[in-house]
């Protein structure tokens, strides 16, 4: 088992790699747009922010309440860009996912079982995003760093909550970081395709 030092680190450096995370797909949606991007998705991670900001006050972790404070605003930011208003069902049915999973589970069976339904839902948050890179081939708006760093602070986390052997935790952040691994993998693909599609179409161009 690690030592509670390694832990701590493990912790402080899941705050810092969490923080940089979104800053690649925050860049991308002001730069380029947020074509691919789900707002099912990106509503709930910052649902999913308030959560665990709470969450972090009664474990007294520093670092995940330092982690989802500065995430909040970035989160906030691009559901700004996906226009939520326009779309008031999606939020409205991210708004009942996120009751039913975290703060019902939350309400009978205590913080545990509210992170139970967190893992659950942070796993559901991400099948949209992964079930729109299947269906369009236009994902120009999606960043697959963000998402690979995502996986990255995942495995972080679980070395953080190891210590305390904190089930909970360690099954959302197992559960997060292979959905997100997922999707990082499949957006560098359609990436990796779109770039061939745009060298091929020079191509006939030229000649």
């Amino acid at each position: 088992m690690i030592s509670h030092t390694i832990a701590e680190v493990m912790g402080w450096f899941a705050a810092i790699v969490g923080v940089a995370s979104v800053v690649p797909q925050f860049r991308r949606a002001r730069s380029i747009g947020v074509d691919g991007v789900s707002l099912a998705t990106w509503s709930l991670f910052a649902l999913l922010g308030c959560f665990w900001i709470a969450y972090g006050v009664v474990e007294q972790s520093i670092q995940l309440i330092l982690l989802s404070v500065i995430l909040l605003p970035l989160q906030l930011t691009i559901v700004g860009q996906l226009r939520p208003l326009r779309h008031v069902g999606v939020v409205a049915r991210s708004s009942g996912f996120f009751v039913l999973c975290c703060v019902l589970p939350a309400m009978v069976w205590g913080w545990s079982g509210g992170v139970y339904g967190a893992g659950v839902a942070m796993t559901a948050t991400r099948l949209p995003q992964l079930i729109e890179l299947v269906r369009t081939r236009e994902v120009s708006g999606v960043s697959a760093a963000t998402w690979y760093i995502f996986s990255l602070c995942s495995l972080l986390w679980l070395g953080y909550w190891s210590y305390w052997m904190s089930w909970a935790p360690l099954f959302a952040n197992a559960a997060a970081g292979l959905t997100s691994l997922a999707i990082a993998v499949l957006a560098t693909y359609r990436h990796h395709g779109r770039r061939r599609r745009t060298g091929e179409a020079a191509v006939l161009v030229v000649t």
